[in-house]
């Protein structure tokens, strides 16, 4: 297991993220083996709450 550091954590998460976004992959899961559909669904699921947590930080003026 990698572990980032937390001084990039954000940076390559945001890359990792980027790449999984533009993928084929995301589009057409057609080709993904049932782990890997599994993951993208949870990963979808998650980006969701994240919106969501970081919409109320916002409403809230916290997300300065």
């Amino acid at each position: 297991m990698t572990v980032n550091m937390s001084y990039c954590r954000f940076e390559n998460t945001l890359a990792a993220l980027r790449e999984c976004c533009e993928s084929e992959d995301m589009v057409d899961p057609g080709q993904l083996n049932k782990y890997e559909t599994k993951a993208r669904l949870k990963l979808i699921q998650l980006c969701r709450e994240i919106a969501v947590d970081f919409a109320e930080d916002e409403e809230d003026g916290d997300g300065e």
